[in-house]
């Protein structure tokens, strides 16, 4: 079987199953098999009851004791069953599984795998899987079970029965990397690293696995932007700009006075648009920096220049933000631009007329999401393009965007803080300006790291914010294996809150399995100050800016990496009101503690991406979500900074050697936006 086999004819696959695999973008046999697993379960030795762990994903054994119990509404039951052992008594629920009271009506002895969380009334098992008779569980003892990104109606089991059939019938792919770096660098062979990586006999044979893919996606990356480098390099400047007198006149009527680190930055913008090659300038500071107003200098500068400028954001929220905070600059201080709006989710006769304005050139600015790379755009002098939050569309869709200019300016805006010395090899196209010092008049969020028995004392003093008018996130991590039931998960707690904080505080429920204009209309909501609480999973990591915000809860922060935690922290403290991030824990390991008071005691990005760096081990794979950087497939920029310094490397000796391996090399294929 190769390859480009459609996914259909693989056994047990029909119209219904391809259309759902087609969802998560699996075509074909090659998409199915670079498909991988975005986590596992290891089925590790039953605990003692007096030895769980909130928090942590656990299995016990022993004997049902008592009746099993069905509560709560029709729209959601819960059982409920208490097990039994030699050192105490466990209570377990599950949701929407009424029928489990005749199954285990009988009695026994029972093992149980799942979280182990804190709920009215102590500790409890949510939603375990079921090893009934216990002997089941001694078949997985021990393993590694993949578990794959899904949509609804696509089950794990779905998906690991596509796999191995088609690993089964696979043809033997020829080895891609050349011998000489497979042997400096000890990575695995292409076909026992991609067995390796969805079926690992053991944790020794993933890590193999795991660096050799990981390997090969940095490399072909760096090539790729070595390439976009190379094509930059000859590109003479066609929109030469100076600073526009106006330019001046809005910086000294501004009722702030820009930062040393915001007025360095700009100069060398103004500087690349002036001279005589194309600027292609990433522009990276932290939460709050204020990178927002130098890219406003920059669309302002083109457009009174005479060109249109363009700016593209990862979503419509963040899009319409931007394009509300623009207008207002230049009708407070008589910029005489015309500035348009493009989203997806416009009618058919917004964006026509959206699309007439930007080709006539009445349009000089234009604010956007991926719409503005759209075939049915046409930019009349196209000069500049700014992309927000870069790492979210990527080197294929960057390329593109310019592209629409023939060849405009380019400016990368991240607030996403990486290490200098990684910055270089991920943006090895683009300049690097970093804007390093937070405006005079930010305040300091205010950090805390308490454990699951500070949770009351938490909603108490939200509901105190609230009754001062402020508003207040709470982020939950994905607790379970399904998409459904992290949307569950979202939900169940967002109904508890609104219980616990009372009448006339209105809680909003945000999660990945919502369609993009729900998600759009929750945070509109939430900005708007209609609703007062927003639960959410890490959809809002980027793509939503309320000052009235000043109050971040993250639940189970163990479960992410610092940077990530990083940012979602920086959806607060962005108004004139002090602001407080509450990171709980269920986890008392000594290494945890360590790792979140980093969090703790300094508000600095960069100086958290380093620690994350050094603290992050390989065993942190299993316990940690992924940054999500770049959106690859599998690397993870932190986790693997060392495999990515070795494929800089590797491609620096390529490229030196002109080795015949670069003209068999595949073309970069961008990864996958449905991959979490």
């Amino acid at each position: 079987m190769i390859e480009a086999t459609k996914i259909k004819e693989l056994k047990g696959i029909g119209e219904k199953t391809e259309k759902l695999f087609q969802k998560i973008g699996v075509d074909t046999v090659g998409d199915l098999i670079r498909y991988y697993p975005r986590g596992y379960d290891v089925y590790e030795e039953a605990a003692p009851i007096s030895d769980i762990e909130e928090g942590r994903i656990m299995t016990v054994t022993g004997a049902i004791y008592g009746k099993v119990q069905v509560s709560g509404t029709p729209r959601l039951q819960i059982t409920t069953l208490h097990v039994k052992d030699l050192t105490g008594t466990l209570k377990v629920i599950w949701f929407r599984m009424p029928f489990l009271r005749n199954t285990l009506a009988g009695g026994g002895v029972i093992t149980l795998r799942g979280r182990i969380a804190s709920r009215k009334g102590g500790i409890v098992m949510e939603h375990p899987e079921i090893f009934y008779p216990s002997v089941k569980y001694e078949g997985k003892l021990n393993t590694l079970q993949p578990i794959y990104a899904r949509t609804t109606g696509l089950t794990n089991n779905a998906v690991i029965k596509a796999v191995k059939q088609a690993l089964d019938n696979l043809d033997l792919s020829a080895e891609m990397l050349p011998s000489e770096l497979r042997l400096k660098y000890g990575l695995a062979e292409y076909n026992f690293a991609l067995r390796g990586i969805h079926f690992p006999e053991d944790k020794e044979v993933f890590y193999h696995a795991r660096n050799r893919l990981v390997f090969e996606e940095f490399l072909e990356f760096i090539l790729a932007i070595r390439k976009l480098k190379d094509g930059s390099d000859r590109l003479r400047n066609e929109y030469m700009m100076e600073v526009h007198p106006e330019v001046k006149e809005f910086i000294e009527k501004l009722p702030f006075t820009l930062t040393g680190a915001q007025q360095k930055v700009w100069r060398e913008i103004a500087r690349d648009m002036s001279s005589d090659t194309v600027m292609s300038r990433l522009v990276q500071g932290d939460v709050g920096s204020g990178k927002t107003i130098v890219a406003v200098l920059a669309l302002m500068n083109a457009a009174l220049n005479g060109f249109q400028a363009a700016m593209m954001a990862p979503t419509e929220v963040l899009a319409r933000q931007h394009y509300e905070s623009i207008t207002k600059y230049f009708e407070d201080y008589g910029i005489p631009v015309k500035t348009v709006l493009l989203t997806g989710s416009m009618t058919t006769k917004e964006k026509r007329r959206a699309y007439d304005r930007i080709e006539c050139g009445l349009a000089k600015v234009i604010i956007g999401t991926h719409a503005l790379i759209q075939n049915a755009v046409n930019y009349d002098n196209l000069a500049l393009v700014i992309t927000d939050e870069q790492h979210r569309f990527g080197v294929r869709q960057r390329e593109t965007f310019a592209e629409k200019g023939g060849a405009p300016h380019v400016l990368v805006m991240s607030a996403t803080p990486i290490p200098r010395t990684l910055a270089i090899i991920l943006y090895g196209d683009l300049d690097i300006s970093v804007i390093d010092e937070l405006p005079a008049d930010r305040l300091p969020i205010k950090n805390c790291v308490v454990d699951t028995g500070y949770r009351k004392t938490a909603y108490h003093f939200m509901k105190k914010q609230i009754a001062e008018g402020r508003q207040c996130y709470v982020i939950c991590p994905m607790v379970e294996e399904s998409e459904s039931l992290e949307a569950e998960n979202v939900t169940d707690y967002a109904t508890a809150l609104k219980e616990e904080l009372g009448e006339g505080i209105v809680v909003d429920h945000l999660h990945g399995k919502m369609k993009q204009k729900e998600k759009d209309a929750i945070m509109d909501r939430f900005s708007q100050k209609e609703s007062h609480v927003l639960v959410s999973t890490t959809v809002i990591e980027v793509g939503i800016d309320v000052p009235n915000a000043t109050v971040m809860l993250i639940e189970n922060s163990e479960r992410f990496g610092l940077a990530q935690l990083h940012q979602l922290r920086g959806r607060v403290g962005r108004g004139k009101h002090q602001s407080y991030c509450i990171f709980m824990s269920g986890s008392k390991a000594k290494e945890t503690k360590e790792r979140l008071d980093i969090l703790n005691k300094t508000n600095d990005g960069f100086k958290i991406a380093s620690e994350d760096l050094r603290l992050r081990g390989p065993g942190d794979l299993f316990g940690i979500r992924q940054s999500g950087l770049m959106n690859f497939k599998i690397a993870d920029v932190y986790q693997d900074a060392k495999i990515l310094k070795m494929a800089n490397e590797a491609a620096d000796w390529l490229l030196k050697t002109n080795h015949e391996w670069l003209k068999k090399l595949p073309k970069y294929e961008e990864p996958s936006s449905v991959i979490i």
